[in-house]
Protein backbone atom coordinates (compact mmCIF):
# COMPACT_ATOMS: atom_id res chain seq x y z
CA UNK A 1 0.00 0.00 0.00
CA UNK A 2 2.80 2.62 1.05
CA UNK A 3 4.68 1.65 -1.80
CA UNK A 4 1.26 2.43 -4.40
CA UNK A 5 0.80 5.70 -2.42
CA UNK A 6 4.77 6.73 -3.03
CA UNK A 7 4.35 5.48 -7.04
CA UNK A 8 1.26 7.47 -6.98
CA UNK A 9 2.74 10.98 -5.57
CA UNK A 10 5.74 10.55 -7.98
CA UNK A 11 3.62 10.38 -10.38
CA UNK A 12 1.26 12.93 -9.77
CA UNK A 13 4.77 15.77 -9.48
CA UNK A 14 5.35 14.33 -12.61
CA UNK A 15 2.42 15.03 -14.41
CA UNK A 16 2.08 18.69 -13.10
CA UNK A 17 5.82 19.17 -14.18
CA UNK A 18 5.12 17.85 -17.69
CA UNK A 19 2.10 20.13 -17.68
CA UNK A 20 4.35 23.27 -16.99
CA UNK A 21 6.77 22.43 -19.36
CA UNK A 22 4.46 22.56 -22.15
CA UNK A 23 3.04 26.14 -20.84
CA UNK A 24 6.23 27.41 -21.88
CA UNK A 25 6.16 25.69 -25.24
CA UNK A 26 3.06 27.28 -26.41
CA UNK A 27 2.36 27.27 -30.19
CA UNK A 28 2.81 30.87 -31.93
CA UNK A 29 -0.23 30.28 -33.55
CA UNK A 30 -2.22 30.69 -30.22
CA UNK A 31 -0.60 34.17 -29.63
CA UNK A 32 -1.53 37.15 -31.95
CA UNK A 33 1.30 36.77 -34.86
CA UNK A 34 2.06 40.36 -37.08
CA UNK A 35 2.05 39.57 -40.63
CA UNK A 36 4.57 41.39 -43.13
CA UNK A 37 3.89 41.10 -46.69
CA UNK A 38 6.51 42.19 -49.05
CA UNK A 39 5.71 42.13 -52.49
CA UNK A 40 8.14 42.97 -55.60
CA UNK A 41 7.33 44.53 -59.23
CA UNK A 42 8.00 42.15 -62.11
CA UNK A 43 10.38 39.80 -60.05
CA UNK A 44 11.15 36.42 -62.60
CA UNK A 45 11.18 33.24 -61.23
CA UNK A 46 14.71 33.02 -61.35
CA UNK A 47 15.38 36.10 -59.73
CA UNK A 48 16.54 35.13 -56.29
CA UNK A 49 19.67 32.84 -55.29
CA UNK A 50 17.71 30.25 -53.53
CA UNK A 51 15.22 30.00 -57.14
CA UNK A 52 18.54 29.94 -59.48
CA UNK A 53 19.93 33.14 -59.58
CA UNK A 54 23.62 33.99 -60.94
CA UNK A 55 25.56 37.05 -60.93
CA UNK A 56 24.72 38.69 -57.82
CA UNK A 57 23.83 37.15 -53.74
CA UNK A 58 20.87 37.78 -52.09
CA UNK A 59 21.83 36.44 -48.77
CA UNK A 60 18.77 37.35 -46.70
CA UNK A 61 16.36 35.90 -48.90
CA UNK A 62 18.54 32.48 -49.01
CA UNK A 63 18.55 32.82 -45.10
CA UNK A 64 14.95 33.13 -45.56
CA UNK A 65 14.34 30.03 -47.29
CA UNK A 66 16.70 27.74 -45.26
CA UNK A 67 14.68 29.16 -41.96
CA UNK A 68 11.26 28.91 -43.80
CA UNK A 69 9.28 27.33 -46.81
CA UNK A 70 10.17 27.65 -50.16
CA UNK A 71 7.12 27.08 -52.70
CA UNK A 72 7.94 26.24 -56.49
CA UNK A 73 4.23 26.69 -57.70
CA UNK A 74 3.03 29.78 -55.98
CA UNK A 75 1.23 31.99 -58.95
CA UNK A 76 0.21 35.43 -58.64
CA UNK A 77 -3.96 36.34 -59.36
CA UNK A 78 -3.14 37.68 -63.06
CA UNK A 79 0.18 38.81 -64.95
CA UNK A 80 -0.27 42.50 -64.63
CA UNK A 81 -0.09 45.18 -61.90
CA UNK A 82 -3.63 46.68 -60.90
CA UNK A 83 -4.92 43.54 -61.53
CA UNK A 84 -2.93 41.22 -59.51
CA UNK A 85 -2.69 43.39 -56.44
CA UNK A 86 -6.33 43.43 -56.50
CA UNK A 87 -6.53 39.50 -56.55
CA UNK A 88 -3.46 40.17 -53.61
CA UNK A 89 -5.23 42.30 -50.86
CA UNK A 90 -8.71 40.74 -51.85
CA UNK A 91 -8.50 36.97 -51.91
CA UNK A 92 -10.45 37.58 -55.28
CA UNK A 93 -9.60 36.62 -58.89
CA UNK A 94 -9.60 40.34 -59.99
CA UNK A 95 -11.98 39.99 -62.79
CA UNK A 96 -14.50 38.97 -60.18
CA UNK A 97 -14.01 42.68 -58.90
CA UNK A 98 -13.85 44.16 -61.75
CA UNK A 99 -10.25 45.19 -61.98
CA UNK A 100 -7.98 44.54 -65.18
CA UNK A 101 -4.69 45.27 -66.26
CA UNK A 102 -2.47 48.42 -65.35
CA UNK A 103 -4.87 51.83 -64.31
CA UNK A 104 -3.12 54.62 -65.37
CA UNK A 105 -3.02 57.97 -63.64
CA UNK A 106 -6.00 59.96 -62.99
CA UNK A 107 -7.97 56.92 -63.83
CA UNK A 108 -11.77 57.00 -62.93
CA UNK A 109 -11.48 53.57 -61.99
CA UNK A 110 -9.99 51.88 -58.53
CA UNK A 111 -10.67 49.31 -55.97
CA UNK A 112 -14.47 49.71 -54.52
CA UNK A 113 -14.85 50.39 -51.38
CA UNK A 114 -17.33 47.23 -50.78
CA UNK A 115 -14.29 44.71 -51.10
CA UNK A 116 -12.66 44.02 -47.90
CA UNK A 117 -8.66 44.22 -48.13
CA UNK A 118 -6.48 42.23 -45.99
CA UNK A 119 -5.61 45.70 -43.99
CA UNK A 120 -9.52 46.20 -43.60
CA UNK A 121 -9.92 42.38 -42.03
CA UNK A 122 -7.19 43.01 -40.12
CA UNK A 123 -7.90 46.33 -38.92
CA UNK A 124 -11.22 45.02 -37.36
CA UNK A 125 -8.92 42.94 -34.88
CA UNK A 126 -7.23 45.71 -33.40
CA UNK A 127 -3.90 45.36 -35.76
CA UNK A 128 -2.18 48.66 -36.92
CA UNK A 129 -1.66 48.64 -40.55
CA UNK A 130 0.75 50.25 -42.99
CA UNK A 131 1.95 50.47 -46.48
CA UNK A 132 5.25 51.40 -47.93
CA UNK A 133 5.66 51.65 -51.39
CA UNK A 134 3.63 51.07 -54.97
CA UNK A 135 -0.51 51.16 -54.47
CA UNK A 136 -1.95 50.82 -58.19
CA UNK A 137 -5.45 50.45 -57.16
CA UNK A 138 -6.73 54.17 -58.22
CA UNK A 139 -5.14 57.52 -57.77
CA UNK A 140 -8.25 59.36 -56.76
CA UNK A 141 -8.55 60.08 -53.02
CA UNK A 142 -11.40 57.43 -52.40
CA UNK A 143 -9.55 54.87 -53.87
CA UNK A 144 -6.40 55.51 -51.55
CA UNK A 145 -4.69 53.08 -49.12
CA UNK A 146 -6.08 54.84 -46.21
CA UNK A 147 -9.45 54.38 -47.43
CA UNK A 148 -9.27 50.68 -47.97
CA UNK A 149 -8.31 49.78 -43.82
CA UNK A 150 -4.35 51.35 -43.86
CA UNK A 151 -3.65 53.57 -40.72
CA UNK A 152 -0.15 54.70 -42.55
CA UNK A 153 0.69 55.51 -46.75
CA UNK A 154 4.05 56.36 -47.97
CA UNK A 155 4.41 55.59 -51.62
CA UNK A 156 3.87 55.78 -55.13
CA UNK A 157 0.14 55.22 -56.34
CA UNK A 158 0.83 53.82 -59.70
CA UNK A 159 3.80 52.78 -61.67
CA UNK A 160 6.93 54.09 -61.29
CA UNK A 161 7.22 54.14 -65.51
CA UNK A 162 4.04 56.45 -65.34
CA UNK A 163 6.18 59.71 -65.75
CA UNK A 164 6.91 62.44 -68.04
CA UNK A 165 10.22 61.12 -68.59
CA UNK A 166 11.95 59.16 -71.71
CA UNK A 167 13.61 55.71 -71.08
CA UNK A 168 17.73 58.47 -70.40
CA UNK A 169 15.87 59.92 -67.38
CA UNK A 170 14.94 63.53 -69.41
CA UNK A 171 12.03 64.74 -69.89
CA UNK A 172 9.92 64.62 -72.60
CA UNK A 173 9.56 67.17 -75.18
CA UNK A 174 8.61 66.02 -78.14
CA UNK A 175 4.83 64.38 -79.21
CA UNK A 176 6.17 61.16 -80.47
CA UNK A 177 5.73 59.55 -77.16
CA UNK A 178 2.32 61.25 -76.38
CA UNK A 179 0.92 58.68 -73.72
CA UNK A 180 4.05 59.47 -71.64
CA UNK A 181 4.05 63.08 -72.65
CA UNK A 182 0.71 63.43 -71.10
CA UNK A 183 1.30 61.79 -67.70
CA UNK A 184 1.57 64.25 -64.74
CA UNK A 185 4.50 64.41 -62.51
CA UNK A 186 5.37 61.31 -60.44
CA UNK A 187 3.72 61.87 -57.05
CA UNK A 188 5.62 60.89 -53.92
CA UNK A 189 2.45 60.58 -51.65
CA UNK A 190 1.88 60.23 -47.79
CA UNK A 191 -1.38 59.42 -46.25
CA UNK A 192 -3.32 61.30 -48.84
CA UNK A 193 -1.65 63.83 -49.77
CA UNK A 194 1.50 64.58 -52.30
CA UNK A 195 4.81 64.99 -50.42
CA UNK A 196 7.16 65.49 -53.26
CA UNK A 197 7.79 65.05 -56.90
CA UNK A 198 10.28 62.05 -58.22
CA UNK A 199 11.31 63.85 -61.38
CA UNK A 200 14.76 61.80 -62.03
CA UNK A 201 16.20 58.73 -62.08
CA UNK A 202 18.34 59.80 -58.78
CA UNK A 203 15.19 60.18 -56.91
CA UNK A 204 13.79 56.84 -57.86
CA UNK A 205 17.04 55.50 -56.65
CA UNK A 206 16.11 56.76 -52.97
CA UNK A 207 12.81 54.88 -53.14
CA UNK A 208 14.42 51.62 -51.62
CA UNK A 209 15.77 53.10 -48.78
CA UNK A 210 12.91 55.28 -47.99
CA UNK A 211 10.30 52.73 -47.94
CA UNK A 212 12.46 50.66 -46.08
CA UNK A 213 13.32 53.35 -43.46
CA UNK A 214 9.71 53.74 -43.02
CA UNK A 215 8.78 50.01 -42.61
CA UNK A 216 11.60 49.43 -40.14
CA UNK A 217 10.41 53.02 -37.90
CA UNK A 218 6.59 51.09 -38.27
CA UNK A 219 8.04 47.69 -36.84
CA UNK A 220 9.13 49.83 -33.77
CA UNK A 221 6.58 52.04 -33.21
CA UNK A 222 4.18 49.08 -33.27
CA UNK A 223 6.10 46.23 -31.15
CA UNK A 224 4.05 46.12 -28.33
CA UNK A 225 0.65 45.74 -30.90
CA UNK A 226 -0.11 43.55 -33.36
CA UNK A 227 0.67 44.80 -36.68
CA UNK A 228 -0.02 44.28 -40.58
CA UNK A 229 3.34 45.82 -42.59
CA UNK A 230 2.74 45.28 -46.37
CA UNK A 231 5.84 46.50 -48.19
CA UNK A 232 5.11 46.26 -52.27
CA UNK A 233 8.37 47.39 -53.67
CA UNK A 234 8.13 50.00 -57.24
CA UNK A 235 11.06 47.87 -58.64
CA UNK A 236 12.91 45.90 -60.31
CA UNK A 237 9.64 47.09 -62.30
CA UNK A 238 11.68 50.04 -65.16
CA UNK A 239 12.99 52.05 -64.94
CA UNK A 240 15.06 50.43 -62.22
CA UNK A 241 17.74 52.88 -60.00
CA UNK A 242 19.82 51.72 -57.36
CA UNK A 243 21.54 53.89 -54.56
CA UNK A 244 24.88 54.70 -54.56
CA UNK A 245 25.70 52.11 -51.53
CA UNK A 246 24.78 49.32 -54.21
CA UNK A 247 25.53 50.69 -57.77
CA UNK A 248 28.97 48.56 -59.20
CA UNK A 249 28.11 46.01 -56.05
CA UNK A 250 27.05 42.81 -58.77
CA UNK A 251 28.67 40.91 -61.66
CA UNK A 252 26.10 41.79 -64.47
CA UNK A 253 25.36 45.52 -63.70
CA UNK A 254 22.34 47.35 -63.00
CA UNK A 255 19.85 44.94 -62.45
CA UNK A 256 22.27 42.78 -60.07
CA UNK A 257 22.92 45.74 -58.08
CA UNK A 258 18.91 46.30 -57.69
CA UNK A 259 18.70 42.80 -56.88
CA UNK A 260 21.08 43.06 -54.13
CA UNK A 261 19.49 45.99 -52.57
CA UNK A 262 16.26 44.76 -52.41
CA UNK A 263 17.66 42.00 -50.82
CA UNK A 264 19.16 44.61 -48.24
CA UNK A 265 15.99 45.47 -47.76
CA UNK A 266 14.71 42.13 -46.59
CA UNK A 267 17.64 42.09 -44.15
CA UNK A 268 17.09 45.38 -42.68
CA UNK A 269 13.18 44.36 -41.81
CA UNK A 270 13.96 40.40 -40.62
CA UNK A 271 16.79 42.77 -38.23
CA UNK A 272 14.39 44.96 -37.22
CA UNK A 273 11.78 42.32 -36.21
CA UNK A 274 14.80 40.38 -34.14
CA UNK A 275 15.46 43.77 -32.47
CA UNK A 276 12.36 44.55 -31.44
CA UNK A 277 11.80 40.96 -30.21
CA UNK A 278 9.06 40.13 -32.73
CA UNK A 279 10.97 37.77 -34.74
CA UNK A 280 9.10 34.37 -33.55
CA UNK A 281 5.57 35.62 -33.81
CA UNK A 282 5.95 37.74 -36.87
CA UNK A 283 4.37 35.45 -40.21
CA UNK A 284 6.65 36.89 -42.86
CA UNK A 285 5.85 36.19 -47.09
CA UNK A 286 7.94 37.21 -49.83
CA UNK A 287 6.35 37.23 -53.52
CA UNK A 288 5.73 39.27 -56.50
CA UNK A 289 3.16 40.28 -58.69
CA UNK A 290 4.12 38.99 -62.05
CA UNK A 291 7.20 37.94 -63.95
CA UNK A 292 9.75 39.72 -65.80
CA UNK A 293 9.32 42.46 -68.63
CA UNK A 294 11.85 40.73 -70.65
CA UNK A 295 12.09 42.91 -73.87
CA UNK A 296 13.81 45.20 -71.46
CA UNK A 297 16.70 43.13 -71.38
CA UNK A 298 19.19 43.64 -69.16
CA UNK A 299 17.39 45.78 -67.26
CA UNK A 300 14.73 43.08 -66.51
CA UNK A 301 14.67 39.75 -64.92
CA UNK A 302 15.28 35.83 -65.44
CA UNK A 303 11.82 33.59 -65.67
CA UNK A 304 14.31 30.86 -64.75
CA UNK A 305 12.72 28.93 -68.03
CA UNK A 306 9.73 29.22 -67.65
CA UNK A 307 7.77 30.42 -70.73
CA UNK A 308 7.43 33.95 -72.09
CA UNK A 309 6.68 36.67 -68.92
CA UNK A 310 4.64 39.58 -67.74
CA UNK A 311 1.51 40.17 -69.70
CA UNK A 312 0.63 36.67 -70.50
CA UNK A 313 -0.88 33.85 -68.56
CA UNK A 314 2.29 31.38 -69.60
CA UNK A 315 4.01 29.99 -66.31
CA UNK A 316 6.37 32.73 -67.17
CA UNK A 317 3.99 35.91 -66.69
CA UNK A 318 2.00 34.35 -63.52
CA UNK A 319 4.44 32.14 -61.73
CA UNK A 320 6.47 33.95 -59.17
CA UNK A 321 9.10 33.00 -56.11
CA UNK A 322 7.31 32.64 -52.97
CA UNK A 323 9.16 32.47 -49.59
CA UNK A 324 7.20 32.39 -46.46
CA UNK A 325 8.37 31.98 -42.80
CA UNK A 326 7.44 31.57 -39.72
CA UNK A 327 9.38 29.84 -36.68
CA UNK A 328 8.04 27.66 -34.56
CA UNK A 329 5.18 27.59 -37.46
CA UNK A 330 6.48 26.68 -40.56
CA UNK A 331 8.99 23.97 -40.84
CA UNK A 332 12.82 25.22 -41.50
CA UNK A 333 13.94 24.66 -45.43
CA UNK A 334 11.21 22.97 -46.43
CA UNK A 335 9.94 22.94 -50.14
CA UNK A 336 6.30 23.20 -51.02
CA UNK A 337 5.22 22.12 -54.49
CA UNK A 338 1.93 22.03 -54.39
CA UNK A 339 -0.39 25.03 -56.09
CA UNK A 340 -0.68 27.88 -54.16
CA UNK A 341 -1.47 31.84 -55.05
CA UNK A 342 -1.28 35.12 -53.46
CA UNK A 343 -5.42 34.83 -53.16
CA UNK A 344 -4.92 32.47 -50.70
CA UNK A 345 -2.97 34.76 -48.57
CA UNK A 346 -6.02 37.18 -47.03
CA UNK A 347 -8.10 33.51 -46.24
CA UNK A 348 -4.99 32.33 -44.60
CA UNK A 349 -4.34 35.10 -42.93
CA UNK A 350 -8.01 35.14 -41.57
CA UNK A 351 -7.31 31.66 -40.49
CA UNK A 352 -4.36 32.57 -38.54
CA UNK A 353 -5.26 35.45 -36.42
CA UNK A 354 -9.23 34.43 -35.75
CA UNK A 355 -11.20 37.14 -37.87
CA UNK A 356 -14.34 37.12 -39.71
CA UNK A 357 -14.12 36.43 -43.76
CA UNK A 358 -15.76 38.85 -45.65
CA UNK A 359 -19.37 37.74 -46.61
CA UNK A 360 -19.28 38.30 -49.97
CA UNK A 361 -17.51 35.16 -52.69
CA UNK A 362 -13.68 35.22 -52.26
CA UNK A 363 -11.37 32.59 -55.16
CA UNK A 364 -9.10 32.24 -52.19
CA UNK A 365 -8.32 29.08 -50.14
CA UNK A 366 -6.80 28.65 -46.48
CA UNK A 367 -2.91 27.04 -47.19
CA UNK A 368 -1.98 26.42 -43.50
CA UNK A 369 -1.98 23.09 -43.68
CA UNK A 370 0.82 23.59 -46.34
CA UNK A 371 2.27 26.17 -44.08
CA UNK A 372 2.52 23.67 -41.29
CA UNK A 373 3.75 20.76 -43.59
CA UNK A 374 0.65 18.66 -43.16
CA UNK A 375 1.09 16.07 -45.01
CA UNK A 376 -0.99 15.07 -47.96
CA UNK A 377 -2.93 18.48 -47.52
CA UNK A 378 -3.70 20.14 -50.97
CA UNK A 379 -6.10 22.82 -50.57
CA UNK A 380 -5.98 24.30 -53.39
CA UNK A 381 -5.64 21.62 -56.81
CA UNK A 382 -6.73 23.78 -59.63
CA UNK A 383 -6.32 27.40 -60.69
CA UNK A 384 -7.79 29.62 -63.55
CA UNK A 385 -6.03 32.02 -65.62
CA UNK A 386 -7.68 34.83 -66.23
CA UNK A 387 -5.79 38.04 -68.47
CA UNK A 388 -6.88 41.47 -70.30
CA UNK A 389 -10.61 42.32 -68.86
CA UNK A 390 -12.04 38.26 -68.78
CA UNK A 391 -10.48 35.93 -70.67
CA UNK A 392 -10.16 32.95 -69.24
CA UNK A 393 -6.80 31.48 -70.86
CA UNK A 394 -5.88 28.72 -69.03
CA UNK A 395 -6.64 26.38 -65.97
CA UNK A 396 -4.41 23.72 -63.77
CA UNK A 397 -5.19 21.09 -61.92
CA UNK A 398 -2.45 19.49 -60.16
CA UNK A 399 0.52 19.28 -62.56
CA UNK A 400 -1.97 19.09 -65.80
CA UNK A 401 -2.43 23.11 -67.80
CA UNK A 402 -4.77 23.13 -70.49
CA UNK A 403 -4.88 26.06 -72.52
CA UNK A 404 -7.10 27.47 -74.44
CA UNK A 405 -6.76 29.56 -77.89
CA UNK A 406 -6.16 33.24 -77.41
CA UNK A 407 -3.80 36.02 -78.57
CA UNK A 408 -1.12 37.04 -76.37
CA UNK A 409 1.84 39.25 -76.09
CA UNK A 410 4.83 37.62 -76.96
CA UNK A 411 8.69 37.95 -76.30
CA UNK A 412 9.53 35.07 -78.73
CA UNK A 413 12.01 35.75 -81.26
CA UNK A 414 12.33 39.05 -80.59
CA UNK A 415 15.67 40.91 -79.88
CA UNK A 416 15.56 42.56 -76.69
CA UNK A 417 16.42 45.97 -75.71
CA UNK A 418 19.26 47.36 -73.57
CA UNK A 419 20.07 49.36 -70.71
CA UNK A 420 16.49 50.71 -70.16
CA UNK A 421 15.49 50.97 -73.18
CA UNK A 422 12.77 48.38 -74.77
CA UNK A 423 13.50 45.93 -77.32
CA UNK A 424 10.01 45.09 -79.61
CA UNK A 425 6.89 42.48 -78.65
CA UNK A 426 4.48 40.45 -80.69
CA UNK A 427 0.92 40.15 -80.67
CA UNK A 428 1.23 36.23 -80.83
CA UNK A 429 -2.05 33.69 -81.79
CA UNK A 430 -2.71 30.75 -79.93
CA UNK A 431 -5.01 28.80 -82.12
CA UNK A 432 -5.62 25.27 -80.66
CA UNK A 433 -6.09 23.71 -76.66
CA UNK A 434 -2.96 22.32 -76.08
CA UNK A 435 -2.38 20.26 -72.63
CA UNK A 436 1.08 20.68 -70.67
CA UNK A 437 2.15 18.20 -67.94
CA UNK A 438 3.86 20.94 -66.28
CA UNK A 439 6.01 18.26 -63.86
CA UNK A 440 8.01 17.17 -66.93
CA UNK A 441 7.57 20.35 -68.69
CA UNK A 442 7.67 23.57 -66.94
CA UNK A 443 8.53 25.35 -70.30
CA UNK A 444 5.06 24.47 -72.05
CA UNK A 445 6.41 23.01 -75.33
CA UNK A 446 4.99 19.67 -75.72
CA UNK A 447 1.40 19.57 -76.59
CA UNK A 448 0.22 16.17 -74.94
CA UNK A 449 -3.78 16.33 -75.19
CA UNK A 450 -3.87 13.26 -77.89
CA UNK A 451 -2.27 11.18 -74.75
CA UNK A 452 -4.73 12.21 -72.01
CA UNK A 453 -8.27 12.78 -73.39
CA UNK A 454 -9.69 12.36 -70.03
CA UNK A 455 -7.47 14.86 -68.45
CA UNK A 456 -8.80 17.61 -70.91
CA UNK A 457 -12.36 16.32 -70.41
CA UNK A 458 -11.61 16.92 -66.86
CA UNK A 459 -9.92 20.07 -67.33
CA UNK A 460 -12.91 21.39 -69.89
CA UNK A 461 -15.12 20.94 -67.04
CA UNK A 462 -13.81 22.97 -64.24
CA UNK A 463 -13.48 25.74 -66.71
CA UNK A 464 -16.85 25.87 -67.68
CA UNK A 465 -17.63 26.19 -63.94
CA UNK A 466 -15.36 29.82 -64.09
CA UNK A 467 -17.14 30.44 -67.30
CA UNK A 468 -20.35 30.21 -65.40
CA UNK A 469 -19.12 31.70 -62.10
CA UNK A 470 -17.03 34.51 -63.21
CA UNK A 471 -17.52 34.72 -67.25
CA UNK A 472 -14.97 34.38 -70.28
CA UNK A 473 -14.89 37.06 -73.35
CA UNK A 474 -13.15 34.56 -75.33
CA UNK A 475 -16.25 32.28 -75.31
CA UNK A 476 -18.74 35.14 -74.66
CA UNK A 477 -19.86 33.71 -71.12
CA UNK A 478 -21.41 36.26 -68.69
CA UNK A 479 -20.16 35.39 -65.32
CA UNK A 480 -23.22 35.27 -62.44
CA UNK A 481 -21.09 36.44 -59.78
CA UNK A 482 -18.98 39.36 -60.96
CA UNK A 483 -18.68 42.62 -58.89
CA UNK A 484 -18.25 46.31 -59.92
CA UNK A 485 -14.90 48.32 -59.43
CA UNK A 486 -14.95 51.29 -57.96
CA UNK A 487 -15.40 54.47 -60.01
CA UNK A 488 -15.22 58.29 -59.46
CA UNK A 489 -17.98 60.86 -61.65
CA UNK A 490 -16.53 64.38 -62.10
Amino acid sequence: MNVNIKALFFLTVAVLCSCGDNSKKKDPVSKTPNIVLIFMDDLGFGDIGSYGATGYNTPHLDKMSQEGMRFTNFYAAQAVCSASRAGLLTGCYPNRIGISGALFPNSKKGLNTNEITIAEMLKDKGYATAIFGKWHLGDAQPFLPLQHGFDEFTGLPYSNDMWPVDYEGKAISDTSNWRKKAFPPLPLIEGNEKIREIQTLEDQAELTTIYTEKAVDFIAKNKDNPFFLYVPHSMPHVPIAVSDKFKGKSKIGLYGDLMMELDWSVGQIMKALRDNGLDDNTLVIYTSDNGPWLNFGNHAGSSGGLREGKGTSWEGGQREPCIMRWPGVIPESSICNNIASTIDILPTVSAVVGAKLPNHKIDGVNIMALLRGVENANPRDHLYYYYGRNNLEAVRKDNWKLVFPHKHRSYRNQLPGNDGFPGPTSQAEFDSIALFDLRRDPGEDYDVKELYPEVVSDLKQLAEIARKDLGDDLTASTGENLRPAGSIID
